[in-house]
């Protein structure tokens, strides 16, 4: 379990396609304290890490989390949001995220407002319906708040710390981004059918 709130950029130093994508990524996690096994949200998804050095760490993606994630975009220098898993007794800043992705979102508008940007998304329709004004959603493994829906289109606001600590300075229009629904959101829409 993770809660969203970004805590390294990571590099991608080295992709290699062996049956599945082997990737390396470049941390300023302490890699001592990181045990092979460890899972690490990477843009949002789970890894699980196979390998370390003093600066690195490596994980295998298998073809279906390519399939149902933006991770086919990846190349040799991009940055990555990461966050660690969380251990009994940390702060839970954001909200409870899985890092298992739900689809891929696109970036449809950017707009400066002040000193922050307003993104507006769009949302996979099958999915649009659990993402609500002031609900949480993870894009790219970042704990947000939407600030408003319409249709399969939602929009967030990114202040200037958010776009100087994660990889949120760096979006551009057509970007696709990996969408995680708060799993409240999945459960109430669950029950709301059954009632």
């Amino acid at each position: 379990m993770f809660t969203g709130i970004i805590t390294d950029v990571g590099t991608i130093t080295e992709l290699e396609q062996q049956g599945d994508l082997r990737a390396r990524i470049r941390t300023g996690y302490d890699t001592a304290t990181i045990d092979i096994g460890a899972s690490i949200a990477s843009d949002g998804v789970c890894l699980t890490v196979i390998a370390l050095g003093d600066v690195w760490y490596d994980v295998q993606i298998s073809a279906e989390t390519v399939s149902k994630t933006n991770l086919d975009s990846w190349a040799v220098g991009k940055r990555v949001n990461l966050e660690r898993a969380l251990k009994v007794g940390d702060e839970l800043g954001g909200h409870i995220v899985s890092g298992h992705v739900d689809g891929v979102a696109e970036v449809v508008k950017m707009e400066d407002e002040g000193d922050s940007t307003r993104v507006t998304l769009r949302a996979p329709e099958a999915l649009a319906r659990f993402i609500a004004p002031k609900g949480s959603v993870a894009l790219n493994g970042t704990s947000l708040t939407v600030n408003e829906v319409d249709g399969c289109d939602f929009g967030i606001n990114f202040i200037p710390h958010t776009k100087e600590v994660t990889t949120w300075g760096d979006v551009a229009m057509g970007d696709r981004i990996n969408l995680e629904i708060d799993t409240l959101a999945r459960y109430v829409a669950r029950l709301h059918e059954a009632g």
